[in-house]
């Protein structure tokens, strides 16, 4: 009661008026409600009103429209707009006038959707810049909020460049203009790059217009392919061919530059229209060739990388942009044919000689079988003649064997010297190619770098004991191994080997000789330094007749003769009776009698 202040009346209040009812002000009540309604807007249910943002947090707006009670839409519902503040218009739904709690409910979001076609269209038929919310990805593009309306925003119309992540784009307001609306199906479609495309149109004429060659300007890498590197220069493409990244050799232009980097590149070619321009970035450095060494001469030592290999030889890179060629032939002192692979392969660690420099050409050869002596230089002390050695088999021809018996030394073996007794006809018969043979050092022929080499030298000359075994005349068993149009081969003993012609294959019932008929032969000519032996199956038995025949006529003689001797004494007797005169006839006839069979 301490606290209780003294109020004084109001000393011309009218009680009495007070009891019996009465107001003290002269305007009724229903004026003063009409006069309050007076201040309020008129709004219905369902109605499109704008309002003002009078309050606004994270998760609600609060708008005024005029009305009685002000209206709370959720901060959701304007997504598509993050600029929103307090004293901003925004058109409401008025859905409900008062709720159960007297709050009047409204949505901003029904408002913009009942007008969504409306503007939709009047934004394509004007070519209007709208505003979107992109709310989520799907296949080939993104779902954009455009008044409510969920409109399809292609991949490919999102920017002029190529898109790589379009997930950054999800929750961000962007303009957009309307490119397409199906009113059957109600779909839209929008385009950002169709904004930005006309500023960079206008862009590109400007720097296209002054575009010159030799000119160095910044672009940003947009794109790499396999080939080269795609630059935006502010609205114009130019190509970097993977040639023109690095002085270097570039297998993956990634090695060189990465996506969104901005360098400095030059203008090296365009065409007429300057739509094609071709861009260079190692031309902004100096040339490797021209800081090389000016101390390096041929002859010198050098150590780089394989970067290219070929058949015809192998690529070597000393500095980046600085490579000579090894070609097959500087690989090794050998003379056969082979693959620059068989010797190294890319990535290898070589050293290698200077055989020629080039400054001017920028161009240089090398070797690696410099590094090893030449065999050649020294060929009489290791292989001289007579000498004896292993030899790996290389190449067949028709007259010989060609042998490498080592890296760089070859040789041939004639056909002729593989074989005492054996007839070769091919090599292929005797040896095969990758085998190892015993050869003997017969000549050296150092300006052609090819040695003559026997392998039959190895052994003894077995055709001196032969000429004492298949005299002329001999017979011998042997076996005819093959059938020629001119006559037979045949297998005699000793591994040796003759020929009779078809006439001497006659058999002694008039038949011919077959294949692999074993039969006595006669050595009708015997050839030591031909290796030839010549026979005959059908003297055999022709001589055989003919000295049978002989005997028989000898026989003969001999029995003729013993009836001479007889008739001699007779003579004799005759002659005892005879006078001496006829003693010389007698000497006549003895004479005739011995030289009968002397005969």
């Amino acid at each position: 009661m301490e606290n209780l202040k003294n109020v004084a009346p109001i000393e011309d209040f009218n009680w009495d008026a007070y009891e019996n009812g009465e107001t003290t002000t002269t305007v009724s009540h229903e004026d003063q409600e009409k006069a309050y309604d007076g201040t309020l807007n008129k709004v219905g249910d369902r109605e499109v009103v704008d309002g003002t943002v009078i309050a606004m947090n994270k998760r609600e707006v609060v708008v005024n429209i005029g009305y009685k009670s002000d209206g709370i839409i959720p901060m959701s519902e304007f997504r598509y707009n993050p600029d929103l503040k307090v004293g901003d218009t925004v058109e409401v739904y008025i859905e409900n006038q008062e709720d159960k709690k007297g709050q009047l409910v409204l949505s901003h979001r029904k408002a913009r959707a009942a007008r969504a076609w409306e503007r939709i269209n009047a934004a394509l038929e004007n070519e209007e810049i709208i505003k979107g919310y992109i709310k989520c990805r799907t296949k080939g593009g993104m779902i954009v909020d455009v008044f409510g309306i969920e409109a399809f925003l292609p991949g490919s119309q999102i920017d002029v460049k190529p898109i790589r992540d379009y997930d950054v784009f999800v929750g961000k307001t962007m303009e957009f203009k309307v490119v397409k609306i199906n009113q059957e199906f109600k779909n839209v479609v929008v385009s950002h790059k169709a904004l930005i495309e006309a500023e960079l149109e206008q862009q590109k004429k400007e720097i296209i217009s002054k575009l010159e060659k030799g000119q160095v300007l910044e672009g940003t890498v947009k794109n790499i392919t396999s080939y080269g590197v795609f630059i935006d220069l502010g609205g114009v493409d130019g190509l970097i061919h993977i040639t023109d990244l690095s002085w270097g050799r570039v297998s993956d232009p990634h090695e060189v530059v990465e996506l969104d980097q901005k360098l400095n590149v030059v203008i090296l070619d365009f065409d007429d229209e300057k739509k094609r321009i071709a861009l260079g970035l190692k031309q902004l450095t100096p040339h490797p060739w021209d800081a090389l060494d000016p101390n390096l001469k041929v002859g010198d030592h050098v150590k780089g990388k394989v970067v290219v290999m070929a058949d015809y030889g192998a690529f070597i890179e000393i500095a980046p942009g600085v490579e000579g060629l090894i070609h097959v032939s500087e690989m090794s002192w050998s003379q056969h044919l082979r693959s620059a692979q068989d010797f190294m392969k890319v990535g290898d660690e070589v050293e290698a000689v200077i055989l020629t420099l080039d400054r001017e050409e920028r161009k240089m050869s090398l070797g690696i079988k410099q590094l090893k002596p030449d065999p050649w230089e020294t060929i009489e002390e290791k292989y001289p003649i007579g000498s004896k050695h292993t030899a790996k088999v290389r190449n067949f021809t028709n007259f010989g064997v060609f042998v490498e018996c080592e890296e760089g030394v070859d040789g041939l073996i004639h056909i002729s010297d593989l074989s005492w007794t054996k007839k070769v006809k091919h090599p292929s018969e005797f040896t095969q190619i990758g085998a190892d043979i015993e050869v003997i050092v017969l000549e050296i022929d150092k300006d052609n770098r090819r040695l003559s080499l026997g392998h039959k030298q190895l052994e003894e000359n077995p055709w001196d004991v032969f000429e004492t075994v298949f005299t002329v005349g001999s017979v011998h068993e042997g076996t005819i191994i093959e059938m020629l149009d001119k006559g037979a081969v045949v297998a005699l003993p000793y591994g040796v080997e003759g020929f009779a012609t078809p006439k001497h294959l006659v058999k002694e019932d008039g038949t011919q000789a077959q294949l692999e008929e074993k039969l006595p032969f006669k050595v009708l000519e015997f050839n030591k330094d031909a290796k030839r032996i010549i026979l005959s199956h059908s003297r055999v038995f022709e001589d055989a007749a003919k000295a049978e025949e002989r005997a028989e006529k000898k026989a003969a003689k001999k029995t003729s003769s013993k009836k001479d001797k007889e008739e001699i004494p007779v003579i004799q007797n005759q002659a005892a009776s005879t006078t001496l005169g006829d003693i010389s006839a007698l000497a006549a006839l003895k004479e005739q009698m011995e030289a009968a069979s002397k005969k």
